[in-house]
């Protein structure tokens, strides 16, 4: 049966291919978005989403834009918030802001204006570190590293008795580490919207994005994706700064699976009051990930930068598991890497990026967040 569903944030990267997957199937789609100038310079509707698509411009923290926003939906998708970890560690007020209010304010119009599903956007930054296989084959979490460890550059995570830890893929029971305030956001989002979905008897889920990439993605926001860091630098003909040595290892999902995934967590029952993790189920190295864009690009004349230097609220390994996602949902990741980039390279070769990384660097560096 057809739907009316809101997007909150939809006219970003996930939500404006979420809504096409759903105008596809019949549903009709409204999306309300504040166009921030970080991911929409010129605040103005983007090219890219659909002319079908109903756009309401008001913020998510506006009470007034949320409830005429709602009028007549049955299901909500919830995308809007600040993301990057690096920036969330200065701009505090404006991510606490963003998100955690923003939700608050969706989910008390919700209450007075319920709907058939809710479906929020959280973030694999909540677990921190992910799990690990200690030497003797028992599995443990891994635990933050000190800064005396860092800055000796000493980036592997070891046991209690100086034993190396093997990382393996992580579970939704994994204790959150919550290591920046946007893992401490996306984490309050996640929370609030299960509590107050279960004390009303909305359906509720909760998924958490692992490194989500694609064509789309704002490539001169400095604090989105890695990949579209990357991109930006390249297309600049400038080196991608890597932290650390670059083998820190991590799941890169296209966004057309996490598109598919938000919309079988509307069309699955069974995963009501859950939180499921939306990755590949694939780990790839930052330094890998590098290489096969340079190469992807045509720009292999340009080696990464490995700094040898620690960001604050970076972790080592965290890579999904994504057993439960296929249980719940049905899902199964349908874009490789390998063709995933092929596509994200073929429309980067249409774009232009400003690489604001440097200013964003500088900006952390300032602070006193890099090591």
């Amino acid at each position: 049966m057809a739907k009316k569903v809101l997007i909150t944030g939809g006219a970003g990267f996930i939500g404006s291919h979420l809504a096409y997957g759903l105008l596809e199937r019949g549903h009709s789609v409204r999306v309300l978005d504040n166009l921030s100038p970080q991911v929409h310079p010129d605040s103005q509707r983007p090219a890219y989403l659909s002319r079908d698509v109903e756009l309401q411009i008001g913020d998510v923290r506006d009470v007034q834009a949320v409830r005429k926003a709602l009028q007549g939906v049955d299901v909500v998708y919830h995308l809007a918030a600040m993301v990057g970890v690096g920036q969330s560690m200065y701009e505090i007020v404006q991510y606490t802001a963003a998100n955690n209010l923003g939700t608050a304010v969706l989910l008390e119009a919700v209450i007075n204006r319920p709907v058939e599903c809710l479906v929020v956007a959280s973030s694999m930054s909540i677990y921190g570190e992910g799990l690990y296989r200690r030497a003797d084959g028992t599995i443990c979490e891994g635990e933050e590293r000190s800064l005396e460890q860092l800055k000796a550059a000493d980036w592997e995570l070891a046991d209690e008795v100086g034993q190396p830890l093997v990382p393996i893929p992580t579970i939704e029971t994994k204790t959150p580490s919550l290591a920046s305030v946007y893992a401490l956001s996306k984490f309050d989002q996640e929370r609030m919207c299960l509590v107050v979905g279960r004390a009303y008897g909305i359906p509720t889920v909760a998924l958490r994005f692992f490194n989500v990439y694609g064509p789309r993605q704002a490539l001169s926001n400095p604090y989105t994706g890695v990949l579209a860091i990357f991109a930006s630098r390249y297309l600049n003909n400038q080196p991608p700064i890597i932290y650390e040595d670059g083998h820190q290892k991590r799941d890169f999902v296209s966004v057309h699976d996490v598109a598919l995934a938000c919309r079988l967590a509307m069309e699955s029952p069974q995963a009501a009051g859950s939180a499921i993790n939306v990755g590949s189920g694939c780990q790839f190295s930052v330094l890998d990930i590098a290489d096969r864009m340079s190469r992807a690009l045509d720009k292999g004349i340009i080696p990464p930068q490995v700094s040898g230097r620690y960001r604050a609220g970076d972790i080592r390994h965290c890579f999904a598991d994504i057993s439960l996602a296929r249980k719940l949902l049905g899902y199964e990741p349908q874009v490789s890497f390998e063709k995933g980039l092929t596509e994200l390279a073929s429309w980067l070769e249409r774009q232009v990026a400003v690489d604001r990384f440097s200013d964003a660097n500088a900006q952390l560096a300032a602070r006193g967040l890099t090591l």
